[in-house]
């Protein structure tokens, strides 16, 4: 077994001068860093009083399992001699709020694959089902990740 292990800093920028003295006297704004990368500006989603303009963890969290996803079927295809040209993914998660928690109950993933051979399409539509198998994201939630893949 190999370990690998992944930093991230997260930084909370919404202090207007009171703190959290009140649900409503704090901005939910933030930002995501880790070395070399870009920074990612976060914030909490709308419903919960963030900024749209941000990024949330909701959104973060559909797109890792979108991301790496597309990185297994990407590798997969190479293993199966699929050669593909072109990969977007419109994906979709559902999350239900119970009293003050909640958690996500599903995630599709669309995936709209661009072949060099269209003719491969039906195998090409198969490898999603393998690709999971192989995505770290997918394996570490506890909610079905589902797959409506078209291949073109």
């Amino acid at each position: 077994m190999t370990e690998h292990r992944y930093t991230v800093s997260v930084e909370w920028l919404g202090n207007r001068g009171t703190g959290t003295s009140g649900y409503r006297d704090y901005s939910r704004q933030g930002v995501i860093r880790a070395a070399g990368k870009v920074e990612l500006p976060s914030s909490a989603d709308r419903a919960f009083h963030g900024d749209r303009d941000r990024w949330n963890p909701e959104e973060l969290l559909l797109a890792a399992l979108a991301e790496c996803h597309m990185l297994s079927y990407l590798h997969v295809a190479v293993q199966h001699g699929v050669v593909v040209t072109g990969y977007d993914d419109e994906a979709v998660g559902t999350m239900v709020q119970e009293g003050r928690g909640g958690h996500f109950t599903s995630a599709t993933l669309r995936p709209v694959v661009t072949l060099a051979d269209a003719a491969q399409a039906e195998l090409a539509n198969s490898l999603h089902h393998e690709a999971s198998g192989l995505c770290f994201i997918a394996q570490s939630v506890n909610f079905p990740v589902l797959h409506e893949p078209r291949a073109q």
